[in-house]
């Protein structure tokens, strides 16, 4: 026992100073019962009610895991990894913005801000997030309809300082006067940048078409117009009922902890017990709403929306219940991934719309409303026919959903989620906490969405009665609705239309049979069978080798020695001199890959249900395809994509369906955030080649059916291939890499503006990039000091001064670096660009002044980031793969940048 062993030396000490019998008497009886009263606090004021070892992990799992409810019944989920290089913590609370105040919406938005802004503890505003910043961490939190979430990670040596800190959010945050005042701003300025997102405004106006006096009906974001300026017309003080608000709502019993660390569980529980067993518990309970959102008089309607962007939606509506509790059926995933409503076979709905031309894309599934209620959803992304078309999809989607699923297919997706928790790979610690917080089941805590065990058709047959005429809202969104639209939402100004569904269309609807050609998905071929690992190759080189390079093909290997799991990550690279030749060739290639991914849709699908990801993307030098995850399903693929490609003969509608589409894609670029334009115009003007938009939208006649075909077999005979194959997989072939592209230099001296005006935007946005040369080890570990010596008071001053949006950090392209300050504000970007100049000019005396100790303590924190251990295969592949790319099997840099530092 430690206690004793201390008090032990302390007898001895003392009793050979003293040599005397009655101290040494004396001595003994403290040490005895210092140790008695050490027992006694260890064994019966831990803080703990409940203790759980037995969690449920997968066999791969090497981490070890405890549940606990604390004396205060907030429930904890402690993971131990003594090979983590991020510790990290998240913690949910089960209230959200639908529990705001309905005088004050957004007051719960608002109240998640104000926690960062200074404690009774730490009250400086900054505390927090300077000493993430210091040590290698970062933070975030988003606040959802019915719990808020929280979360943070840091090197593991300071888990105990951030955790310190992290507590007191949830024990005696200030929500000062001053902050209070100015932290509204930030909250208009994230509501302000979210106007012209048609996601939002889509959102909002399901949201403010249920019923008025359901909770689901209010504005979550909030504004200066509901926090600040009402408020005030109406004598209510905002930081009292943010007081009010957290004193009541921020309760142990509705709260979840989860957190991560190098130490052991023991070592981590005493650090939970001590920093949140002070958690006030008001015995509270967590909100849960009953009642749907849309009642009778909100049901059997069709919405006319006009939006931001040129899109063509359909979006079906059925509100159903609340699926959580039905967890160990699968019900809201296996109901919806699997069936015939969102199936990519042959013959299910979405390839019966495309073969009509009706539809770009069709997903389909539940998702949660809140707690209570749910709902299920099917989006359609409509073609300029489609949306003429709208009831004779409903038609279609009723004809699909009659469907009776069957047991075998159950079984298979059983074994799909059971195999994809068996070889779970590592998510980074602040994700891992953050997603698994929520859904606190104690032993379940980690399986309870993987291991589904009960077959429950009385279950999907409740469902299904969910899914009729009588209990749908149909919403259809195109911009050509705008002359006919007669109201307006309050908070996103979103104009739309609203009317009743006739009956005679409910009757169509009701009167429909199974659909004629309807088939049930083949037997998945892609779920792997074979899951042992590869023999290890003797002095297997640290970094990938090339094993063959050709004249047309260069292929780079390694075998996984460090992972050991049954995956193998491929990445090809076709390069053409074809696929940016111009912006004609350009387009083709794009169109090109599209046909080549439409024509493998069915396996690709199959191949993703399976755990395999597939995708191809055209870039400057051609086409770029990663194909990650199980061996076995890899060797199919190839066999699968040939006999699909040759089978297809014509396609001129599918050139006009695609066609139509990129078209508006480019168009659309116009209502994208403005600090995205920003990034893209920097991009184009420091390539030495690139095509904007505008040249890419005025070729677009050019995709004519008989210039494609044409275009097809030319790129195809002058392709090479690029591959890198990492993990548990023989080796294989890939092709010899065209030179890159370059970078413009820019002149010493000078600096260049380029102007763009958006019509669309409030908000406008600067980007200032500062170029700093060559990339190189010495280089590139000085560019990153500078960017984590200035990070944090970069985000702090400039998010106080200008808007919402601001970020500091390193642009890299083709070899070249440098500096880039990015501000999305209301302000007139002249006087955003004077501000970040004044503020870099001040990081001068900044950073000199800066203590010894201080500097020491970024130099660490960026140390432990650049180091940090790739937490899966693919995260290290896609290393490996980027490396490769540019040319520079350089691996070893981020080992010397830590000589460096030191």
């Amino acid at each position: 026992n430690p206690y004793y062993a201390i008090s032990y030396n302390i007898l001895a000490e003392v009793s050979i100073k003293c040599n005397n019998i009655r101290t040494y008497y004396l001595f003994l009886g403290i040490a005895f019962f210092h140790r008695l009263s050490v027992r006694l606090f260890t064994t019966t004021m831990t803080g703990v009610k409940r203790r759980v070892d037995n969690i449920v992990k997968s066999a791969e799992d090497k981490r070890l895991y405890r549940c606990l409810e604390l004396e205060n019944e907030m429930k904890v989920l402690l993971i131990s990894d003594s090979s983590t290089d991020k510790s990290a913590a998240s913690l949910d609370v089960n209230v959200g913005h639908m529990s705001d105040p309905c005088q004050l919406p957004g007051l719960a938005h608002f109240c998640e801000h104000m926690l960062f802004l200074g404690t009774e503890k730490y009250p400086s505003e900054n505390e927090y997030s300077k000493f993430l910043s210091e040590h290698g961490g970062g933070s975030n939190a988003c606040t959802y309809s019915d719990h808020t979430n929280y979360y943070f990670d840091v090197v593991p040596e300071h888990l105990n300082g951030a955790l310190d800190r992290f507590a007191q959010f949830f024990l005696c945050p200030l929500f000062t006067e001053s902050a209070t005042e100015r932290e509204v701003n930030a909250v208009n300025s994230e509501h302000e940048k979210n106007i012209p997102n048609d996601s939002w405004r889509l959102d909002q106006l399901e949201k403010s078409t249920a019923k008025k006096d359901h909770a689901f009906n209010k504005f979550g974001t909030g504004n200066k117009q509901t926090l600040d300026t009402i408020p005030k017309e109406n004598g209510i003080n905002v930081r009292e009922e943010l007081l009010k608000f957290h004193d009541t709502w921020y309760s142990s019993n509705i709260m979840a902890l989860a957190v991560l660390g190098k130490e052991s569980l023991n070592q981590l529980e005493e650090l939970v017990v001590e920093l949140f067993s002070d958690v006030k518990n008001k015995n509270v309970t967590a909100p849960k709403w009953t009642e749907h959102p849309f009642g009778p008089e909100q049901l059997q309607m069709k919405g006319f929306i006009v939006p931001v962007k040129d899109l063509r939606n359909l979006n079906i509506t059925f509100p159903i219940p609340d699926l959580h509790e039905y967890y160990k059926s699968g019900l809201s995933n296996f109901l919806f991934s699997l069936q015939l409503l969102s199936h990519e076979s042959i013959s299910d709905l979405l390839s019966v719309l495309r073969a009509k031309g009706w539809c770009n894309s069709l997903v389909g599934g539940s998702r949660t409303g809140s707690r209570g209620f749910g709902f299920f959803g099917i989006n359609v992304d409509l073609t300029e026919e489609g949306i003429d078309h709208v009831d004779d999809i409903v038609k279609l989607v009723f004809q699909f959903s009659s469907f009776w699923p069957m047991e075998w297919i159950f079984e298979e997706y059983k074994d799909i989620v059971s195999m994809h928790f068996r070889f779970k790979d590592k998510e980074s610690p602040r994700s891992y906490v953050s997603n698994t917080v929520h859904n606190l089941h104690v032993k379940e805590v980690l399986s309870g969405c993987y291991l589904i065990s009960d077959w429950r058709p009385d279950l999907i047959e409740m469902v299904l009665g969910y899914l009729t005429p009588e209990n749908i809202r149909v919403a259809v969104v195109g911009q050509k609705f705008e002359p006919t639209t007669t109201e307006e939402e309050k908070w996103y100004g979103t104009k739309y239309k609203l009317e009743k569904i006739p009956d005679t269309v409910l009757d169509e609807w009701r009167s429909t049979d199974l659909y004629d050609d309807l088939k049930l998905p083949p037997k998945n071929e892609f779920i792997p069978t074979d899951f042992d690992l590869m023999q290890q190759e003797d002095n297997a080189p640290v970094y990938p080798t090339i094993i063959q390079d050709t004249s047309l093909s260069r292929v780079w290997f390694k075998q996984d020695d460090e992972f050991l799991l049954p995956k193998a990550n491929l990445s090809f690279e076709f390069v053409s001199p074809l696929a940016y030749l111009d912006p004609v060739s350009c387009n083709m290639t794009y169109m090109f890959v599209q046909l080549f991914k439409d024509a493998l849709n069915e396996y690709a699908y199959a191949a993703e249900l399976a755990g395999m990801r597939w995708e191809l993307t055209n870039t400057k030098y051609g086409m770029i395809s990663p194909l990650p995850d199980f061996l076995f399903s890899l060797t199919l693929m190839p066999h699968c994509n040939l006999k699909r490609n040759y089978a297809m003969d014509s396609y001129q509608v599918w050139l006009d369906t695609c066609n139509e589409e990129y078209v508006r894609g480019l168009k659309n670029f116009e209502a994208e955030q403005p600090y995205q334009h920003a990034v893209y115009y920097l991009a184009v003007l420091l390539a030495e080649q690139a095509w904007t938009k505008e040249e890419l939208l005025a070729a677009t006649d050019e995709l004519i059916l008989e210039k494609v075909e044409a275009f097809i077999p030319q790129i195809l005979s002058k392709m090479h291939i690029e591959c890198l194959i990492h993990g548990n997989a023989d080796k294989q072939k890939a092709l010899q890499l065209l030179l890159r592209n370059r970078e413009l230099q820019l002149v010493d001296g000078c600096h260049y503006v380029f102007e763009v005006r958006n019509r669309l935007h409030r908000s406008s946005c600067t980007e200032i990039y500062y170029q700093c040369n060559l990339q190189s080890t010495h280089t590139n570990m000085l560019l990153e000091l500078l960017v984590q010596l200035i990070n944090e008071p970069c985000f702090n001053i400039l998010l106080e001064q200008l808007g919402y949006i601001v970020f500091s950090g390193i642009r890299r392209a083709n070899g070249v670096q440098g500096l880039r300050v990015i501000v999305q504000s209301d302000r007139h970007p002249s006087y955003v660009d004077q501000r970040v100049e004044a503020f870099l000019a001040k990081m001068e005396d900044y950073i000199e002044d800066m203590s010894a100790e201080e500097f020491e303590r970024h130099k660490e924190a960026l140390a432990a980031q650049r180091l940090e251990k790739p937490k899966k295969l693919s995260v290290l592949s896609a290393r490996f793969w980027s490396e490769i790319r540019l040319n520079s099997i350089i691996l070893i840099e981020l080992i010397l940048k830590l000589l460096i530092f030191g």
